[in-house]
């Protein structure tokens, strides 16, 4: 009986063991799960902030659009003689869809860059600063445009692209 006994009592202690190690087993399957997930999920929200942070700088951050006007050619006042400028200019848009909105204007814009430009003498607009004067107010009258849809914020800078004075 005593033999039976230690039999018996080893086989509790066996059946102790198995029962702790399988505790055990199961309480690093459950944390291995939970830190799995947890993980997932955190590469999950660190994924989906960087894609809307990209959407969002790509909004911020959107090329400009570039139109290019036709040739201008109009007679200065007159200080020496005649005298003749042609110009070729380009307008910085915030968008295409400011870009879009110019060209559905462009006979008034180009009326009144005309009307600017004609009422100027050529010692206004030779020099560096002259230019740089002409183009901001240039800016400025293109952004008086008649009506419900303003150029006022669509157009960025009036830039030269070529400027002879004859």
């Amino acid at each position: 009986m005593a033999s039976k006994a230690n039999t018996q009592g080893r086989e509790d202690k066996g059946a102790r063991i198995e029962k702790k190690s399988g505790g055990k087993k199961l309480a690093l399957v459950v944390a291995s799960g939970i830190l799995l997930l947890g993980a997932g999920g955190g590469g999950a929200a660190w994924y989906m902030s960087r894609v809307h942070d990209g959407a969002q700088s790509q909004t911020r951050h959107a090329s400009p659009v570039f139109v290019y006007l036709e040739t201008f050619t109009v007679n200065l006042q007159s200080e020496h003689g005649d005298q003749h400028l042609q110009t070729n200019l380009t307008l910085k848009m915030e968008d295409s869809s400011a870009a879009d909105l110019i060209k559905l204007h462009m006979p008034e814009v180009r009326n009144r860059i005309l009307l600017l430009l004609s009422g100027k003498a050529a010692s206004q607009i030779s020099g560096i600063e002259g230019k740089k004067k002409l183009a901001s107010e240039l800016l400025a009258e293109i952004k008086q445009s008649p009506g419900e849809n303003s150029l006022g914020h669509a157009v960025q800078s009036v830039l030269f692209t070529s400027f002879v004075i004859q």
